[in-house]
């Protein structure tokens, strides 16, 4: 029997499935929309498709490293509540996820999600957790870094995780460097990767600044340019004080302890997500105005 689009229309209206998995299911079951909605529920599809729409902004973020210590990945997994970021399936789900990129090192996030993990595939698991558990669960984004001698590695609360690549100097170091870059977000390693076009906007608000502070010409331009480098100083790792010891740059530390940055990663449980502001004193009175 030919599968219909009205018949794959009708499915994914009740199941809440994606079209392709409404699809399958139709093609195994010769059409029979009642047969494919039970494969559906069995396997948990229907559920986990359901909740895709919704916004999951807790999780964890997850650090594995590779047995030489020379390759680290990085991965953010999310769900909806707190509750479920302290869920032991959850934790462990995530964990895997983490040391199976680190290992098999996947090109991309999709390449990730069709891993092996546990007899199935990645998403296969997280589809089977999403209708265990019953939250939309979702793994947002994934890197890997490389270290040429060494990396360092460090979680913050599980909400903050972050990898200093080193292409000379020690874990110690490497770590440490890696606590300054959870503290202090630095947005890139040195102001030689700062792109040109957004320091001349800096630039220009500095001038606008300074003239509007009615400072004369000709001192306009080396107030800028001062104040043009502490900026750059502020948002580059390099530049920053030690976290540990602000008397002095990162950049000091790294030549006193003979060391020198390959690369940094830093990935932030939720940042960039839209989280739906509740309030329920409001829904409350809609309700009671309602009724």
């Amino acid at each position: 029997m030919a599968v219909t689009a009205e018949a794959v229309k009708a499915l994914r209206e009740r199941t809440g499935a994606g079209m392709m998995e409404c699809k399958k299911a139709l093609v195994e079951t010769n059409g029979d929309i009642e047969a494919a909605a039970e494969i559906m529920r069995k396997a948990g599809l229907a559920k986990a498709d359901k909740k895709a729409g919704r916004v999951a902004a807790e999780g964890l973020v997850v650090v594995a490293t590779s047995e030489d210590r020379r390759s680290a990945a990085v991965v953010e997994v999310n769900c909806e509540t707190d509750f479920v970021a302290r869920e032991a399936d959850f934790q462990a789900f995530a964990r895997n996820v983490a040391d199976a990129a680190v290992h098999a090192r996947p090109a991309d996030l999709a390449a990730l999600s069709g891993l092996a993990l546990d007899g199935a595939t990645v998403d296969q698991r997280r589809r089977e957790l999403i209708a265990k558990i019953g939250e939309n669960i979702g793994i947002r984004r994934y890197t890997l870094i490389d270290a040429p001698a060494v990396l360092g590695a460090y979680v913050h609360g599980s909400r903050i995780g972050t990898v200093v690549a080193l292409k000379s100097g020690d874990e110690t170091v490497a770590r440490d460097v890696a606590m300054h870059v959870a503290a202090m977000n630095p947005a890139f390693l040195s102001a030689d990767e700062v792109p040109a076009e957004r320091v001349e906007k800096e630039r220009e608000i500095l001038i606008e600044q300074a003239k509007g502070e009615g400072k004369p010409e000709a001192i306009v331009a080396k107030m800028v340019e001062g104040r043009l480098r502490k900026w750059l100083a502020e948002i580059t790792l390099l530049g920053q004080p030690f976290v540990k010891d602000p008397d002095q740059t990162v950049e000091k530390l790294l030549k006193t302890s003979h060391a020198e940055i390959a690369g940094f990663v830093r990935f932030e449980l939720g940042e960039g997500i839209e989280k739906k502001q509740e309030d329920f004193a409001a829904e409350v009175m809609k309700q009671v105005r309602g009724a």
